[in-house]
C-alpha cells in the first residue's frame, strides 16, 4: 500500500520503444534493456527527482534538508516511477503480457507514455525503417487498450450496480467508486466526469452501451492523466512526427526525448567525467584526458541533440506529469515557525509534494496520522497567521502544524 498523498507515475507504452531506458535514465536504477520486444516482464521501480524552487532564498536562510537536495535554491524532490511490461494490440484480451501489464498499472496515478517518435517499431514492437509506423497510432492504441481494460473491470459488476441503483435505490456514485477504487479512481474523479457531460444526467440503468464506453473513456482521461514522451528524437522522421503529434493531440503535453542520450549523460556525470544535471541544456567535460575517442564522439553527438532540442526531454517529461498533470506542488512543514526549523534545529528540513486543493489538516495526515487526528490549527510561517483545518495550502507554503497529539514537522 502506497503512502497517502504520494502519487506514482507509470512509464507505459508498447514494447521496444525505450521505456526501460527512459526509466534507467530517470532513476539510475538497474533495469534490463535491449532492442527487442518484452525485455521488461516484472515492473521496475525507482526514484527520480523533480525540481522545485526552494524558499530558502525568499526567507534568506541557509537550509539543511533531510529528504531532498537543495542546490543553488533548487530542491530536487524524490518521486516514484514504475516501468511496466510493454503493451501489444488486444492486450486487454490477454494477448502478449497484456493482463500483467494492465494489472501493474492499477497503482499508477498518471502515465508517461513513451512512444517511438521516429516510427521505427511496428505495432508489436519489432524494428522497422524510420517512418514506417505512424506514432499517432501508438497513442490511440494505448488509449483504447486502457479504456477497454477499465471497461472490462466495470462490466464485471455492472449488473449488480444497475440492480443496486434501480431496485435498491443505492447511490450510483458510491457503487461506482467501490468498484473502481482499486484503479486509484476516486469519488471526485467520477463526480467530475458525470457533471461535465449531459449524457450521464440520467440513471445508470438507462445508460446505453455507447454511454458506458464514453464514461469510461472520460474517466480514464480524468483519473489517469498522461504525458507523451516522444522518444528517439535523434532518428530520421522524428521531428516531423512530433510536430504532427502536437497538432493532433492538443489535449496532451508532447515532449521530444532522447532516453539513450540522457542515460549516457547521467552515467558520465556519476563517473565524474562531466558536469551535468538532469534537464540541463548543456554539459561540461571535466577531464578530456579521461575520455576515449569513442566517448568523445558520443558526447559530441549528444551535444548536437541538446543544441537542437534544448535538452534530452527526460526531466521535462517527469516534471510535466507531476507538476502539470497531477498538479503537485511543494510545501515545507516546520516545527518552529520563527526559525523555520525542526526540533533538531534543521532549517527547512523537509519538503512534501501535495496536490492542489490539499488542506492544512490533509498535510497533517500526510505527515503522520496522529498529527491529523489531533489537529488544532496550523501557522503560516511566512506571515505568522493561524490557518484553519480547511485552509487550502498554496505553492511553497511554509507551515507549522499544531496538534493535541504533538507538534511535528
Amino acid at each position: 500500500m502506497k503512502e497517502v498523498g504520494l502519487l506514482i507515475a507509470g512509464i507505459v507504452g508498447k514494447t521496444n520503444v525505450g521505456k526501460s531506458t527512459f526509466f534507467c535514465a530517470s532513476t539510475l536504477a538497474p533495469a534490463k534493456t535491449g532492442p527487442y520486444p518484452f525485455v521488461t516482464i516484472e515492473p521496475n521501480r525507482g526514484i527520480a527527482s523533480i525540481r522545485v524552487n526552494c524558499v530558502c532564498k525568499d526567507l534568506n536562510v541557509k537550509d539543511n534538508p533531510r529528504n531532498a537536495l537543495c542546490i543553488n535554491g533548487i530542491r530536487w524532490v524524490p518521486v516514484e516511477l514504475i516501468d511496466v511490461a510493454g503493451l501489444v494490440p488486444d492486450a486487454h484480451k490477454g494477448k502478449g503480457l497484456g493482463n500483467k501489464f494492465l494489472d501493474d498499472l492499477r497503482q499508477a496515478d498518471g502515465f508517461i507514455h513513451v512512444i517511438d517518435a521516429a516510427g521505427a517499431t511496428d505495432a508489436n514492437g519489432n524494428l522497422c525503417p524510420p517512418g514506417t509506423r505512424n506514432p499517432s497510432d501508438d497513442v490511440k492504441f494505448l488509449e483504447n487498450e486502457i479504456t477497454m481494460w477499465m471497461l472490462g473491470i466495470l462490466m464485471k459488476d455492472w449488473d449488480r450496480i444497475v440492480k443496486g441503483v434501480s431496485q435498491l435505490k443505492e447511490d450510483p456514485v458510491v457503487m461506482l467508486t467501490e468498484r473502481l477504487t482499486g484503479l486509484m479512481i476516486s469519488r471526485k474523479h467520477i463526480l467530475t466526469v458525470i457533471k461535465a457531460h449531459d449524457e450521464f444526467n440520467k440513471r445508470v440503468d438507462q445508460w446505453t452501451e455507447s454511454d458506458l464506453r464514453f464514461f469510461v473513456d472520460c474517466l480514464r482521461r480524468e483519473s489517469k492523466p498522461m504525458v507523451i514522451a516522444a522518444n528517439k528524437i535523434d532518428l530520421p522522421k522524428a521531428e516531423t512526427n512530433i510536430a504532427q503529434l502536437k497538432s493532433e493531440f492538443k489535449g496532451y503535453t508532447v515532449i521530444g526525448c532522447a532516453a539513450e542520450a540522457e542515460f549516457a549523460l547521467r552515467q558520465a556525470a556519476k563517473k565524474g567525467l562531466i558536469s551535468y544535471m538532469p534537464g540541463d541544456s548543456e554539459f561540461r567535460i571535466l577531464d578530456d584526458g579521461k575520455l576515449s575517442d569513442k566517448q568523445k564522439e558520443g558526447l559530441k553527438k549528444i551535444g548536437d541533440i541538446l543544441k537542437s532540442w534544448g535538452s534530452t526531454g527526460i526531466q521535462e517529461s517527469i516534471e510535466a506529469i507531476y507538476k502539470k498533470e497531477l498538479k503537485m506542488m511543494p510545501v515545507f512543514p516546520v516545527e518552529d515557525a520563527n526559525k523555520y526549523t525542526d526540533h533538531k534545529g534543521n532549517i527547512l528540513p523537509d519538503v512534501f509534494l501535495i496536490q492542489q486543493g490539499t488542506t492544512a489538516r490533509g498535510l497533517a495526515y500526510r505527515i503522520h496520522t496522529d498529527l491529523g487526528e489531533g489537529f488544532l490549527y496550523a501557522v503560516d510561517a511566512k506571515t505568522g497567521q493561524k490557518i484553519s483545518e480547511d485552509y487550502q495550502l498554496k505553492d511553497r507554503d511554509v507551515v507549522k502544524i499544531v496538534s493535541a497529539k504533538g507538534v511535528k514537522g
